[in-house]
């Protein structure tokens, strides 16, 4: 009997040693850092934009050939650090100023706490998030990078 719960015990724990997620695609992120460009360069915004999947790797990248050399590494980090700490860069700049108790998250290595990147969800899981960097305030990089979300909205049915 022992011996054939010693056999048994590989094959129950194999079934959880493997996890599959939704991630954004390739297309998706293009689409989404197109619009939001696009939003950016009609209210005569020069930046640039990034798409990260879940994991936090560049999907698709697009600068305005006007932008300042910072805007690529800034929307990279909006969109990482969006991800990363699951929550909308709006917020987190508020939640980690100066005093407040999560105020030392700053400080960690390529933390942008700055509006402008945004998580994507669909279908109640984190599956990537964009970054915008280059308009004057940070709200106005928030609408561009709600216009790069809401123009792959339908296709994966986003939250």
């Amino acid at each position: 009997m022992l011996a054939a719960l010693i056999l048994a015990a590989p094959a129950a724990h194999a079934q959880k040693l493997l996890a599959s997620y939704p991630s954004l695609t390739t297309a998706a992120a293009l689409q989404a850092a197109q619009a939001a460009l696009a939003r950016c360069d009609k209210d005569g915004f020069t930046t640039a934009v990034a798409v990260v999947d879940r994991g936090g790797h560049v999907l698709a990248l697009l600068r305005n050939g006007l932008a300042g050399p910072h805007t690529v590494q800034t929307a990279i980090g909006k969109a990482g650090s969006a991800l990363s700490f699951r929550t909308d860069t709006t917020e987190l700049a508020a939640s980690t100023q100066a005093g407040r108790p999560s105020s030392g998250i700053r400080a960690l290595p390529g933390v942008v706490a700055v509006g402008g990147g945004m998580m994507i969800r669909a279908k109640g899981a984190l599956v990537g998030a964009i970054g915008v960097s280059g308009a004057p305030t940070g709200d106005a990089d928030d609408v561009c990078a709600k216009a790069g979300i809401a123009a792959i909205g339908d296709a994966l049915e986003l939250e």
